[in-house]
């Protein structure tokens, strides 16, 4: 036997033990590893304002506190006017439903001449086998309600508390990070920190203040229909279809319409309408004019990193997605050299989109 074969072996062995502890660690990190990702994206999307206190003598970790303390402020806000909202549709909905009830037996009496009462529909119904199995799987199931709601609090305060020492600390990071780091390296590192700072910021901005003009027209919509709840509605319009990609419009417009169809069916497809015409005008002509400098890439790389974001990390990766392409794609902006077209590649363009050429009607 070679003398290198037991050492040879040994050294396997031990790469091999070494990828599947390593492995078993970050599967056990995991979730760990998501929260610190989100709270610092979280942190760069605070750190213009927070820089911007701080550059006027306030020191920046009341900066990060009064920052973090208007988004707890706006979120509880928000929160509560929604919870009122639907809370009071469905008291009307459960004072409302003996009437409904009432209606519905009525008409079924009439047209299958029966002779249905709601008093013995009820009877069968508080007595029946299924209603009592369905009582007592949602009575065991309220512990496991009660520990994900705990664990989704432990997780909001682990993201809040990570996110308020990036922000506070944030140069200080920084430099704990260059430290370890040649000098040719400081600056590139300084760079895409500053590029993922202004992508991040400028999303954010952007999407707050499309969100602001959607809610204000949805808002006015809500005023001349008549629609209930008409603030709270527009709220959750506003954030909803700007905050959670893809499906957000969809979600937003499905709870105004709901509510509009309680009022008047027409209500319903009237906002239903509106819901699809302003989405169009929100992707042609607002989307691009408000994000044209903070998040400049193409619809198709934005849908595409959306997707890719929620394979890898869920919900999660779907809100992330969009600004950590636009900061790649800055960052690599800044290393990829461009030549001028050559006459064969100007030739493949069309003509009507050549620059400083006209196409002339008639002419093919």
């Amino acid at each position: 036997m070679p003398r290198w074969l037991p050492r040879a072996v040994l050294l396997v062995l031990g790469l091999v033990a070494c990828y599947q502890l390593g492995s078993w660690a970050f599967h056990q990190l995991i979730g760990l590893l998501v929260n610190v990702l989100i709270a610092f994206f979280l942190a760069l999307a605070i750190e213009p304002a927070v820089s911007r206190m701080a550059a006027r003598g306030m020191r920046r970790g009341l900066a990060t506190f009064l920052v973090f303390l208007g988004v707890f402020v706006t979120s509880v806000g928000f929160v509560v006017l929604l919870g009122s909202m639907l809370a009071g549709q469905i008291v009307d909905m459960v004072e409302g439903f003996p009437r409904y009830l009432d209606s519905v037996i009525n008409t079924i009496n009439a047209t299958f001449h029966t002779e249905l009462s709601r008093l013995e529909i009820q009877d069968s119904l508080l007595r029946s086998d299924w209603l009592q199995k369905y009582v007592q799987d949602s009575a065991s199931g309220v512990l496991d309600v009660s520990a994900t709601l705990l664990g989704g609090l432990f997780r909001l305060l682990t993201v809040g508390l990570f996110s308020f020492y990036f922000a506070a600390d944030g140069p200080r990071l920084r430099r704990a990070l260059c430290s370890v780091l040649p000098p040719a390296k400081q600056s590139e590192v300084l760079r895409a920190w500053e590029i993922a700072v202004a992508k991040t910021g400028g999303y954010l901005y952007s999407r707050g203040l499309m969100a602001l003009v959607s809610g204000i027209a949805h808002y006015v919509l809500f005023a001349v229909l008549g629609v209930p709840y008409a603030p709270a509605l527009a709220v959750w319009v506003g954030l909803v279809s700007q905050f959670i990609p893809t499906i957000g419009t969809y979600l937003a417009g499905a709870l105004p319409t709901l509510i509009a169809f309680t009022v008047n069916p027409w209500y319903a497809l009237y906002v239903l309408g509106f819901v699809v015409v302003y989405q169009q005008f929100e992707n042609y002509v607002l989307q691009p004019k408000l994000t044209s400098r903070s998040v400049d890439i193409h619809p198709a790389v934005a849908f595409g990193s959306v997707i890719a974001g929620t394979a890898l990390l869920g919900a999660v990766g779907a809100l992330i997605a969009i600004p950590a392409v636009a900061t790649l794609q800055a960052f690599l902006g800044v290393y990829v050299k461009r030549y001028e077209l050559t006459e064969e590649a100007d030739s493949a363009t069309p003509v009507s989109r050549r620059p400083g050429r006209v196409r002339l009607p008639g002419l093919r």
